[in-house]
């Protein structure tokens, strides 16, 4: 199995980028469990909608972390029927996705999983912007600027359990206060994807392309992470226009980002 690294994969896709990867320790057969020997060595394609110009030569990024190598397996097609399938459920009736297309991403996402059960993606995709619930899982000292050729980009890394142990808090904290479920549902989401990974994961936040949206300094004195803990920690003593007021600020940096999903 090749191994490569995230900033040297290219894409077909013109649309900005950010993902959060989990990487796992090399020797785990989970972690390569949909290895090129699942689909042969093809460009990953759907009928007529989508095409996945991934291909199954390179399969997986590698990092070494903490003095042990993790890898990241790409499952290509995994992702794409799991985004087909995430697009119909809150895109019903869309006419760019037909509901025969995601009848057949489904049925095949089920085979798949029927005979590889172990069978997850490691990789969480977002167009333009970063979800503002993958900041809770960091702490800003996890940051980290990196080269992109002669532009930057910004990535934050963490041991997985505490990734988990801080999502986990902010889950309780916003039920504590009285949220709606739906917005504690999200969360929760993270939260079980989280855990369905091993001992002596690591967890990758990488801006990627959505970087570009955003000057060096601007990246360089990103704040996100830490004001949505300030805006957490607020919540949790109940200081709500506190809380309101460090959230606002989070949101008002990724407004331009997510007006260019609804744009698009």
């Amino acid at each position: 199995m090749s191994a490569v690294q995230p900033d040297r994969v290219a894409s077909c896709f013109m649309i900005s980028a950010s993902y959060l990867r989990v990487y796992s320790p090399a020797g785990r057969a989970d972690a390569r469990s949909l290895a090129s020997n699942q689909w042969g060595r093809n460009v990953v394609r759907a009928d007529g909608y989508f095409v996945w110009a991934e291909s199954d030569d390179d399969d997986a990024f590698k990092v070494e972390w903490n003095g042990s190598t993790l890898i990241c397996p790409r499952n290509g097609r995994l992702r794409m029927l799991e985004g087909i399938v995430a697009f119909g459920n809150v895109n019903p009736g869309a006419e760019l996705l037909p509901a025969t297309a995601v009848q057949r991403a489904a049925d095949e996402l089920l085979r798949i999983k029927s005979g590889a059960p172990r069978a997850r993606s490691h990789i969480l995709t977002s167009p333009w912007q970063v979800p503002l619930r993958w900041f809770s899982a960091f702490d800003p000292e996890d940051r980290e600027l990196y080269d992109v050729g002669s532009d930057v980009s910004l990535r934050y890394r963490t041991d997985l359990d505490a990734a988990v142990e801080r999502v986990s808090s902010a889950v309780e904290i916003i039920d504590r206060a009285g949220f709606d479920d739906s917005l504690i549902e999200v969360v929760e989401d993270l939260e079980r994807w989280l855990r369905g990974f091993p001992d002596g994961s690591m967890l990758e936040l990488d801006y990627a392309s959505v970087a570009q949206q955003f000057t060096a300094v601007e990246l360089a004195f990103d704040e996100s992470v830490a004001r949505i803990h300030e805006s957490l920690d607020a919540l949790d003593q109940l200081d709500f226009e506190l809380a309101g007021e460090k959230y606002a600020e989070v949101a008002a940096r990724w407004v331009s980002a997510q007006a260019l999903s609804y744009v698009n």
